[in-house]
């Protein structure tokens, strides 16, 4: 989904879809900071159903893999495979205890967005955290319109969806081989 797929699809949840509008919408204070009400649910979202990466890097003993070795916008390692290593300064830093190739698991904030985002953008979350986004940016957009509750209803409808997140990507399996 692109950044200009969501905010129709916010728009439209809570009546403020104006096609005509290059904005989008006809509300200006709406226009104004709905980029940065979709990053901030969007980062809240990547804590809690997180953004997989992987990569590979060739390392010396006692050389140090930090988070901009793997990416620009690593939020965690989750796990290093193929090498024995230490983890350091709060699990943010690896030490490789021999040479090898690092297997690192790890995982990622979001793509930023901010004003000059262009709404082609792709959003790089799965499909079921973009689906429950519209009601987080809903409730965020509208929590200052305290006249018509609307921020409110809104804002339960999304911390209900968040628990009914999986955070599984897979379900993990068993094989058995041989026995009777």
């Amino acid at each position: 989904m692109t950044l200009g797929e969501m905010k129709k699809k916010t728009l439209a949840l809570i009546e403020e879809l104006d096609t005509n509008d290059e904005t989008l919408t006809g509300d200006p204070d709406i226009a104004n900071k709905i980029n940065y009400v979709i990053n901030q649910i969007q980062n809240e979202l990547s804590r809690i159903k997180k953004i997989p990466a992987y990569k590979e890097i060739d390392v010396l003993k006692d050389e140090l893999i930090k988070f901009e070795d793997l990416d620009t916008n690593v939020y965690q390692i989750s796990v290093v495979h193929n090498i024995d290593h230490e983890y350091k300064a709060d699990g943010t830093i690896i030490k490789a205890l021999e040479d090898g190739k690092a297997e690192v698991e790890y995982y990622i904030y979001p793509t930023q967005i901010d004003d000059t985002t262009e709404d082609t953008q792709e959003l790089n979350l799965s499909i079921d955290v973009l689906e429950i986004m519209p009601y987080g940016i809903a409730a965020d957009v509208l929590k200052s319109d305290v006249s018509n509750g609307y921020g409110n209803i809104y804002a339960n409808r999304y911390n209900e969806l968040k628990q009914l997140l999986d955070m599984r990507y897979n379900t993990g399996s068993i094989e058995i081989e041989g026995g009777y």
